[in-house]
């Protein structure tokens, strides 16, 4: 038996044979096994790693963890066998279900070891090249078009808009009334309506370049800057405060709002305006670096103690500024590859962290402001420092001494100034030893040398120290004790309740004799208060002396009394003295309102530049899991472009401006001249204003956002130019008017047949409802005005109803809390700072009627609006509804509206017509 089945044996053992000798055959052998156990992870649903092994492209290229992934000959090496073998419990894979047997993995060893062998043309689809996207690729220069009815442009520009209407079988509309376009253009240039005279005088300008002349004196006024300015400031996230769940106030932000807006007005080139953002603290405008901390930030006291806590913010910090910076200038989502590679965008991890290599010396902070205002504002804090300290000198003069048996006047109920005789120390020492509640609380401890200076500030070198503290980032804090800075914002608070102690301690001797301190000197808090106390000096090592105690005190303040404003106490003084004393305590008070202001003006939140960080790839994002080492180099798929580990902190920056504002570059000019195409139409070329990648819109005018691009740049980048040809051209020029068959077509009027009208902005609501009331200040720069009793913190803003002078300013200029919109406006889409805003939203709400109808700050300028009618329409009421509609509208008012217009005025007043223009239609919309 065994003889005869021999030969049958023999032919399945040569059989066996012959197929372990020949090749491995990719489809007939591999892709089944791929197919079987890999493509559930890593096939066309689901690529996890950023590996796919279904497309011959992708697999050959590998994921984030592995690239290559297959090394052809190398199968020992290739992690794709190390993983199916299961060598490493970490990386064994598939990590659950069937596990591949010993042939199937042989197969695959053997296809590896004799080369990978991946035939082209047998892939179920093709993988696209993302670097071939249209934004990626060079600027072309189209040929301006020649459509059939070329008679209607008036600028090269509107020839390609009426080619594509012509090929869409669409017809441009009328133009629009001169009354109609010079609102229009009004509102899109300086955000307020023109005045009735400007109206009434361009429509009798019978001049051929009367529109010229309207644009021009609109781009040279102020107010073009406020309005452009809000613009940009809505897409970098510019707030006055920090944001998160603390929202302290960044009291020294609004300098970089000022910047945008003075570069708006002055017409900045765009590539130099980019540039000072980047590094504008090496080109003479420091201000502009403020650009690169508008985002929100967690605070050290937000911050977790330990590093793995402090690692983390410091990448959600400098994520922040590759975010703004890519997504503002390039219109990229680089972001996305924080954690992976971008899953569309040919952007790396690695890229991403290369990116973040040119910001790795930025932090954010206040600093000194490096321009010629900021030195002149320090020197003059200086001088009012010198003359508030001789005025504290000749008021404690008036003062007996402490521990005297004399009761002392007291300066302020506010503060406790503690005189004794001249002596010489080297550390002073507060100790408080009851409070009427709980923690005490300091909101700066001063101590004056017999020349009045005071010792004390950080400044100055003194050093503090204390029993230990209730840390509040940005509010609460042992550094604030002699910082220089007054109010609960900036104070120390202990972590014992009714007791505490600070030590100060000067850099050398001084001769000292006064000590002041208060808990609140702005006077919000009067708990926490020291109701006993004493003062010790050191008069050897380790030896204090008491030189002032809570026994000295004439008065206490009363918890929970009525605050009044702060006054020279004089009990027990002569009356010369006591007047002379009310007299320095009043100059003494101006000087620390002016010293207040200019040191506000000497300062920044724009960052501080300090020696780079060394910057690793880190897996999957997270700080623990650190990789190779990255130095500063844009992505890749746009060239190399890459600077040495060893580049100076403002030569990354600098380098990365110099990249971004080259005129070749292939998104920077596109994607800035789209932005203001679409602050104009409502709509840009290209729909995803800050997301040119794959998986952002294709543009509707191709051609002529390229031809505008390469005009923009050829002009020397000047937006004004841009702005100018924009609103002279016809394409603007369209009536608003609706048309049933052009609509049937384009709805959105995307190819713009029509000017699209769409509402004002609510800043430009706000601004033009006191320019028509005649209550608008136009006041420019500074710090912000308050739209909040609160300029910061955790919650219960409470809107300010009543505004004086002050906030009358235009909206630009309000102190702007993060996440938190404005009482009235914000139901007007007005963005909070939370996350860039390219493109406003246009919602229509019932909130929005009422606020404009039944808010006070609505009835109050309703009622202004009225009484400047009153005063400039006559003494008839016809006439008074005219002024109204022409203040309001833009024009005269119907004989009909008159009409319906006239019972009211007579039986509810002028406000009342007032408040309803200003809810109508035509004032909130662009005609």
């Amino acid at each position: 038996m065994k003889i005869r089945f021999l030969p049958l044996i023999v032919a399945v053992l040569c059989a066996e044979s012959a197929l372990n000798a020949a090749s491995v055959d990719f489809v007939r052998d591999v892709r089944p096994v791929l197919e079987k156990h890999c493509y559930s992870c890593h096939g066309p649903e689901k690529q996890k790693g950023g590996l796919r092994l279904d497309v011959k492209s992708a697999a050959m290229k590998g994921g984030e963890e592995h690239a290559p992934n297959i090394i052809p000959g190398k199968a020992k090496e290739s992690p794709l066998l190390i993983a199916v073998r299961g060598e490493d419990e970490d990386l064994k894979m598939p990590p659950k279900g069937e596990r591949l047997s010993a042939a199937e993995v042989e197969i695959l060893t053997r296809w590896v070891t004799e080369g990978a062998e991946w035939p082209e043309g047998v892939d179920s689809v093709k993988l696209v090249d993302a670097r071939a996207h249209w934004s990626f690729q060079p600027m072309t220069n189209p040929e301006v078009p020649e459509p059939a009815k070329r008679g209607w442009a008036r600028d090269p520009m509107d020839r390609f808009i009426l080619k594509r209407l012509e090929q869409e079988g669409l017809q441009p509309s009328p133009e629009a009334s001169r009354a109609a376009w010079i609102r229009r253009v009004s509102f899109d240039l300086t955000g307020l309506p023109p005045t009735p005279e400007q109206v009434m005088g361009f429509e009798t300008d019978s001049k051929p370049d009367a529109c010229e002349r309207v644009v021009d004196a609109m781009l040279s006024s102020p107010r073009f800057g406020e309005q452009w300015a809000q613009h940009w400031l809505d897409l970098v996230r510019y707030a006055d405060t920090h944001g998160f769940e603390v929202n302290t106030e960044r009291p020294n932000a609004w300098p970089y709002r000022d910047y945008v807006i003075r570069a708006m007005n002055a017409d900045v080139p765009y590539n130099e305006f980019v540039r000072q953002q980047l590094a504008g603290d090496r080109l003479g405008q420091d201000a502009a670096t403020g650009f690169l901390v508008t985002a929100s930030v967690l605070l050290p006291g937000q911050i977790g103690a330990d590093d793995a806590s402090k690692r983390l913010a410091r990448q959600d910090s400098l994520d922040e500024i590759v975010v703004n910076t890519s997504q503002t200038f390039l219109g990229l989502s680089v972001g996305c590859a924080r954690c992976h590679n971008h899953k569309f965008d040919p952007i790396s991890a690695k890229d991403y962290y290369a990116m973040q290599a040119f910001f790795a010396g930025v932090e954010y902070r206040d600093r000194p402001l490096q321009t010629p205002e900021g030195e002149a504002a320090r020197q003059r804090a200086k001088e009012v420092r010198e003359q508030i300290a001789r005025l504290e000198k000749q008021l404690g003069d008036l003062a007996p001494l402490a521990r005297s048996g004399v009761a002392r006047a007291e300066v302020n109920a506010k503060v406790n100034v503690d005189r004794f005789a001249p002596v010489k120390t080297r550390k002073v020492k507060l100790t408080i030893e009851a409070t009427n509640s709980l923690e005490p609380c300091i909101d700066e401890l001063e101590v004056f040398n017999v020349d009045g200076v005071n010792v004390a500030l950080a400044l100055s070198g003194a050093m503090v120290n204390a029993c230990g503290q209730t840390l509040v980032a940005d509010r609460h804090d042992l550094r604030f004790l002699n910082d220089g800075k007054y109010g609960n914002s900036r104070s120390w608070m202990s972590n014992e309740k009714g007791k505490g102690w600070v030590v100060l301690e000067f850099p050398q001797e001084h001769v000292v004799e006064r000590v002041v301190w208060g808990r609140d000197r702005e006077g919000k808090f009067t708990d926490r208060l020291a109701t006993q106390y004493r003062i010790e000096v050191e008069e050897s090592e380790g030896v204090w002396q008491v030189v002032a105690d809570g026994s000295d005190r004439t008065r206490k303040e009363v918890p929970g009394a009525r605050r009044k404003p702060a006054v020279f106490q004089g009990e027990g003084l002569p009356e010369a003295d006591r007047k002379k004393g009310q007299k320095w305590f009043a100059q003494k008070q101006n000087l620390e309102g002016e010293l207040r202001r200019v040191e506000d003006e000497s300062k920044v939140f724009a960052g501080v530049f300090r020696e780079p960080d060394l910057i690793r790839v880190l897996n999957r994002g997270n700080p623990e899991q650190p990789k190779e080492e990255v130095t500063p180099a844009v992505p890749a798929s746009f060239g190399k472009y890459q600077l040495p580990a060893t580049a100076k902190e403002a030569d990354r920056r600098i380098a990365l401006a110099d990249w971004i504002t080259r005129p070749d570059h292939p998104l920077t000019a596109r994607v800035m001249v789209n932005r203001i195409w679409q602050w104009h139409f409502g709509t840009g070329i290209v729909d995803t204003p800050s997301d040119f990648g794959v998986m952002g819109t294709q543009p509707s005018h191709p051609e002529l956002l390229d031809w505008l691009a390469q005009e923009f740049v050829r002009g020397g980048w000047s937006m004004k130019q841009l702005h100018r040809r924009i609103v002279l051209s016809a394409t603007y020029r369209q009536s608003a008017e609706y048309r049933a068959d052009a609509a049937a077509k384009d709805a959105d009027a995307r190819l713009l047949w029509r000017f699209p009208p769409r509402r004002l902005m609510a800043e430009n609501i706000r601004d033009t409802m006191l320019a028509v009331s005649g209550q608008i200040n136009f006041e420019m720069f500074g710090r912000g005005f308050n739209l909040f009793h609160q300029r910061g913190g955790l919650a219960g803003f409470t809107p300010v109803e009543a505004f004086g002078p002050d906030g009358y300013k235009r909206m630009i200029y309000a102190h702007k809390v993060r996440r938190e919109p404005d009482a009235v406006f914000g139901a007007f889409d007005c963005p909070d700072a939370g996350l860039s805003t390219s493109r406003r939203r246009e919602s229509m709400t019932p909130v929005q009627a009422l606020n404009l109808m039944n808010s006070r700050f609505a009835l109050d300028v309703a009622s202004a609006f009225g009484q400047r009618v009153q005063r400039e329409g006559g003494k008839e009421v016809p006439g008074q509804i005219q002024r109204a509609y022409l203040l309001a509208l833009g024009r005269a008012a119907t004989e009909q509206e008159v009409g319906e217009c006239r019972p009211v005025v007579e039986s509810h007043g002028l406000g009342a017509l007032c408040r309803a223009l200003l809810n109508s239609n035509e004032f909130l919309f662009l005609p």
